[in-house]
């Protein structure tokens, strides 16, 4: 059975396994602060549970609480500490199905953020009338070549992100001419 979660900011939901759902219900803790009751829509896309506390001292702390790393820390097994951050394997921030949830480092994470550039494909970006296409390897950028349409230089790309990463590059889905 899979839970859909209502976030408080928006129309949008959370989807989560019957059985964690369940067992994070079974958690004293997430009750007491309402943890499902107040899951909103982060900036970044993913969902969020976000609570000012009053202390002691009369000043106030802030608690964040982010469900797909919470899943993950719980019930997903991590063998290698370099994967310190969670991905969504298919995309959606808000899948938070343990079979869609893996521990990801920092390099494979970065190849998996949504474009945000004016030609609209990974790796490609506009000089003039031309359009470059760049890939980073090792931290290092290596320059592919110059083509006249941003398809043409995202297929280069493609084709030595593939080359060179195989199964862990993000590759451009090119739109039909």
């Amino acid at each position: 059975m899979i839970y859909k979660i209502n976030l408080i900011n928006s129309d949008k939901f959370v989807l989560l396994d019957g059985e964690i759902y369940e067992k994070l219900l079974d958690d004293e803790y997430l009750v007491k602060i309402h943890f499902f009751d107040n899951l909103r829509l982060h900036s970044s896309g993913c969902s969020v549970f976000q609570k000012s506390w009053r202390t002691s001292t009369g000043s106030y702390k802030v608690e964040t609480i982010y469900p797909h790393r919470l899943i993950a820390e719980r019930f997903l097994k991590n063998n290698n500490v370099s994967n310190t951050l969670v991905g969504a394997k298919n995309g959606n921030k808000l899948d938070c199905r343990l079979a869609n949830l893996e521990w990801r480092n920092r390099s494979r994470a970065s190849r998996f953020r949504k474009v945000n550039n004016e030609s609209g494909y990974k790796g490609v970006y506009k000089e003039r009338e031309k359009f470059r296409a760049i890939i980073y390897l090792q931290g290092k950028a290596v320059h592919i070549g110059m083509f006249k349409t941003a398809e043409e230089a995202a297929r280069a790309y493609n084709e030595i992100a593939f080359e060179k990463l195989g199964s862990n590059a993000k590759l451009n889905k090119i739109r039909k001419r």
